[in-house]
C-alpha cells in the first residue's frame, strides 16, 4: 500500500533515512484513517511507537463526530492513550506517525508531550501547524521541538482524504 520508492526524505534541510519499519507504522496509521473514514470521520490515523522497543503504544483515529468532541483528533487521542498506558505525562521515548500534518492544536500537544519524532503523511496547507500555518515548533514559546519527517506515504494519505471529501459532494 505505502510507496516504498524512496529511502531518504528531506525535511528542513536535513535528510532522514526511511526504512521499512517507518513504512510499517505509517501503514497502520493509514488503516486507522480508513476506519475513521468508513465511520464518517475525516480519515486521519495516528500511531505512537516506543522508539527503543519499537512496540506500538497506541493506535487511534479521528473520533470527533463519534465523541462529539472537537479535540478528538487522531493525534490527541493517541497522546491521551499512550500517556495513560505508559503512565507518564512526557512521552520522551516515543515517536508519532500520523497520516496528515498535525494542526496547531495537535502540534502543541505533541510539544507538551515531548514526543521525540513526528512522521506525517500528507502536508496540510490549509490547516497544518508544522510546515504550514503558525509553524508551532518554530515559535519562541515552543519549548520542545521534535524531529519532523513529512511526506511519508503521502500519496496514500492524500488519496484517502480526496476519496472521503469527494464522497461528501
Amino acid at each position: 500500500m505505502c510507496d516504498y520508492s524512496f529511502d531518504w526524505k528531506l525535511h528542513a534541510g536535513v535528510f532522514f533515512e526511511m526504512d521499512n519499519t517507518s513504512h510499517h507504522y505509517m501503514e497502520i496509521a493509514l488503516e486507522e484513517a480508513a476506519i475513521a473514514g468508513r465511520h464518517g470521520e475525516v480519515p486521519v490515523g495516528a500511531v505512537i511507537v516506543n522508539s527503543e522497543t519499537k512496540n506500538i503504544v497506541a493506535q487511534t483515529r479521528n473520533s470527533m463526530e463519534e465523541l462529539n468532541d472537537p479535540t478528538a483528533h487522531a493525534e490527541m487521542q493517541a497522546i491521551r492513550k499512550a500517556a495513560f498506558i505508559v503512565d507518564e505525562t512526557r512521552l520522551v521515548k516515543c515517536d508519532i506517525y500520523v497520516t496528515l500534518e498535525p494542526c496547531p492544536m495537535c502540534a502543541q500537544a505533541i510539544s507538551f508531550a515531548r514526543l521525540r519524532r513526528v512522521y506525517f503523511g500528507a502536508y496540510d496547507p490549509k490547516g497544518g501547524g508544522i510546515d504550514h500555518g503558525p509553524r508551532i515548533f518554530e515559535q519562541p514559546s515552543c519549548h520542545h521541538r521534535p524531529e519532523i519527517i513529512g511526506g511519508l506515504c503521502e500519496t496514500d494519505s492524500i488519496l484517502l482524504l480526496k476519496n472521503f471529501f469527494s464522497s461528501l459532494r
